[in-house]
This record gives structure tokens, C-alpha cells and sequence, in this order.
């Protein structure tokens, strides 16, 4: 009798142990968060695109370490856009298609962003850009385009209020000939106007521009009596232009260089040949607040980019790198609210000879995504992100 209660015994805990393991492991994939699919096109070879990468992987870490009970997790599907428009536009076009990715971010550039935008419009996808800062690329426009950066225009007025200040009177802008390059050159126009400066001369350089077409430009501006100039182009076309104005003798005092945040917000990572021959260049730039969170995080990003890219010397993360990484929390948190982690996009019916972008699926969670996206707020690294007309709003 004795034995067989001992028995009896065994058997009931093996069996009770048996029963409780499913429940167990339902218990852990309840805690398991459902992903939620986001693409990114960005170009992976520039010094941006390596920067906004670090600072994007390290958003994902610091989000979900902070918010470890969230029911959803985003996941990142990177893809190069190789500094190419169509390269960038064919990215997301698979992204979309064959991903199903619930939202964009990117591209870089203001150029690359115009198709890419065309796109989330007819498929319902936000495209979330933290870099496309051309005013030609507006949000009222275009419903599914977020810009989680500064538009260009914002700062024209500053540029005004140091003209105006030291009474300069005629200015040249220098500026590239791309969407970015362009589009603050009407607000630019605008607001000399109110404050009497003329603009007797605007100097347009291609991207691809030459040192020794620069040179010919800048040789050009200095047979000119304007020795003021507003510079507004990418790093990279900037870096060789004072490089090469310093050579032609045109950084002497006399001249006066005021140069747009798309360059300031670089100058840290830039080679030190050309901040030496930048020196005497005015710059503005976002106000950027200082905090506890944001040096930690410079600590963390600066090795980790260096993990990430020992073939690049020091490097500090830019405005851009900051903007790259509050974009990923803005998500994270909008994914949250949405709640939805399966992609739900609907076929659009099927036209004779009809092309990848006519046959494009159109996403049925867009539009409380967008929602959610645009009623966003907290204080991120870059300081307060508040988004106002799908745009960020200045932390001063």
C-alpha cells in the first residue's frame, strides 16, 4: 500500500511538471514581442549615412532596454540607396513590395526623398526623413512624408540678422545645383529683400563639380567688388570649396563666409586640413540643449562608430546623427500605439501592361501610423521633438 501511494505520488508530480511546461514556454512567447517591419534607405557609403547607422542601432539597444515590457519591437531592414536617385527610389520599391515594411526612413538627401515620397503617398507607408531638409519637399503637400529634422528655411532669418547686424548690404550665394542646394534660395531672396541687401550675383556649382571648375567659379567672385558669401552645400562639395578658396586667397580678412547648418552640423568630423582653412567662417546651426543623456550617449556612439568603422578616423555625431536616433524612438513609440505587427497591405486591382509602381499594395495600418507618428512628443536627444505639419519644431 505504502508503495503504491509513493507511486501514486511521483507519477502526480511528473505529470502536473509535464502539463506546466507549455504553459511555460505560452508564458514566454506571450513576452515575446511581435516585430513591426521598418525600412531604411540610406546610403551607407557617405559619412552621414555611417554616422545616422550607428546612431540608429543604438536606439533600437537604449528604447527596448528602457521600455522592456513593450508588446512590439522594430526591426530594421537596411538597404544602400549607393548615392544614386533611382538607386534609392528601387530600394524602397522593394522594401514596400517584397518586405512590406510598415514605414520608411530616409532617404539622405532632398533629391533622393522626392520619388521615395511619391511612393509612401500611393502606398500609404510614412517615409520618415531625419536629413531631407529642402523647404521644396513639404509635408502639407505630402500627407506621408515626416521630416523629424529642421526644414532649411528656418534659418534664413538668422543669416538675415547677421547681415543686418554688421550692415552688409550685397551678398553671394554659393550654393549646389541639387533639390537641397536650391530650395532655401527663395526664402534666402525673401528675407534680404526685407532688409535692403542685394543679391548681385548667385554662384550655382554642379555636385560633381571639378577643383579646378571651383576654381574657375571662385577666381570668377573674386573680380567682383561682394565679398560676403552665404555657402549652402554638402560636406562633401563644401570640404573641397574652402579647401580651394584658401588657396585662391579668398579666406583673408575682407571677405566674410557664413556657411548653412547642413555644413555646421559636420564640421566636428571633418579633416582638420579643412577646418584649418575654414578658420574665420560664421555658422549657425539648431539650437541643441546640453544634457546628461546626450553625453552618455556621445561616450557610447563614439566607440561604437569606431567598431563600426575602423577605417575612419575620430568622429563625434553630428545634429544629424542626434535627429537619426530620436526618428527610431519617435517609431518605436508610434509602433507601440498602433499595436499591429503583421503587415495588412491590400492589392490594388490589376491594370494590362501594368508597372511594379502601378500594381503597389496600399497599406491598410498607414494611416493610424501616420497618427501616431505626428502625435509624438518627448524629450529626445536633440531635445524636445515635437512635430508641427508632419515638420520638427526648434527646441529654442
Amino acid at each position: 500500500m505504502e508503495r503504491a501511494v509513493i507511486a501514486l505520488l511521483l507519477f502526480s508530480i511528473f505529470f502536473s511538471s509535464f502539463l506546466l511546461i507549455p504553459r511555460a514556454n505560452l508564458a514566454a512567447a506571450q513576452r515575446t514581442p511581435s516585430p513591426f517591419h521598418v525600412g531604411v534607405v540610406i546610403d551607407f557609403e557617405t559619412l552621414v549615412g555611417k554616422m545616422s547607422l550607428t546612431s540608429m542601432s543604438l536606439a533600437i539597444d537604449d528604447f527596448y532596454a528602457a521600455h522592456a515590457n513593450y508588446s512590439t519591437r522594430l526591426v530594421l531592414h537596411t538597404r544602400d540607396s549607393n548615392r544614386d536617385v533611382v538607386g534609392a527610389a528601387s530600394k524602397a520599391l522593394d522594401l514596400l513590395k517584397n518586405v512590406q515594411v510598415q514605414a520608411i526612413i530616409g532617404p539622405l538627401t532632398s533629391s533622393q526623398a522626392e520619388f521615395v515620397i511619391n511612393l509612401g503617398r500611393k502606398s500609404h507607408v510614412p517615409i520618415v526623413s531625419f536629413s531631407a531638409t529642402s523647404p521644396s519637399l513639404s509635408p502639407t503637400h505630402s500627407p506621408y512624408f515626416i521630416r523629424t529634422a529642421m526644414n532649411d528655411s528656418s534659418q534664413v532669418s538668422c543669416i538675415a540678422s547677421m547681415l543686418k547686424l554688421f550692415g552688409w548690404k550685397q551678398v553671394v550665394p554659393i550654393y549646389e545645383d541639387s533639390d537641397y542646394g536650391s530650395g532655401i534660395i527663395p526664402y534666402l531672396v525673401d528675407v534680404f529683400q526685407d532688409i535692403d541687401t542685394r543679391i548681385p550675383y548667385r554662384s550655382v556649382l554642379q555636385t560633381s563639380a571639378t577643383d579646378d571648375q571651383i576654381r574657375v567659379e571662385l577666381y570668377k567672385m573674386k573680380t567682383m567688388a561682394t565679398r560676403v558669401f552665404v555657402v549652402h552645400m554638402s560636406s562633401t562639395l563644401g570640404s573641397r570649396l574652402f579647401l580651394q578658396a584658401n588657396e585662391a586667397g579668398m579666406m583673408e580678412e575682407g571677405y566674410v563666409w557664413i556657411i548653412t547648418d547642413g555644413l555646421t552640423n559636420l564640421l566636428d568630423s571633418m579633416d582638420p586640413s579643412v577646418i584649418e582653412s575654414m578658420q574665420g567662417v560664421l555658422g549657425v546651426r539648431p539650437y541643441m540643449p546640453r544634457s546628461a543623456n546626450l553625453t552618455g550617449f556621445t561616450t557610447r556612439w563614439r566607440v561604437k562608430f569606431r567598431q563600426d568603422n575602423p577605417e575612419i578616423g575620430a568622429a563625434e555625431p553630428s545634429l544629424f546623427s542626434l535627429w537619426a536616433y530620436d526618428t527610431v524612438w519617435a517609431l518605436a513609440m508610434a509602433a507601440e500605439k498602433v499595436g499591429i505587427s503583421n503587415p495588412n497591405f491590400k492589392n490594388t486591382p490589376k491594370k494590362n501592361n501594368s508597372t511594379d509602381l502601378g500594381s503597389l499594395s496600399v497599406s491598410q495600418t498607414g494611416p493610424k501610423l501616420l497618427n501616431a507618428i505626428t502625435n509624438t512628443s518627448f524629450k529626445g536627444l536633440s531635445g524636445d521633438f515635437l512635430l508641427v505639419d508632419g515638420q520638427l519644431q526648434s527646441s529654442a
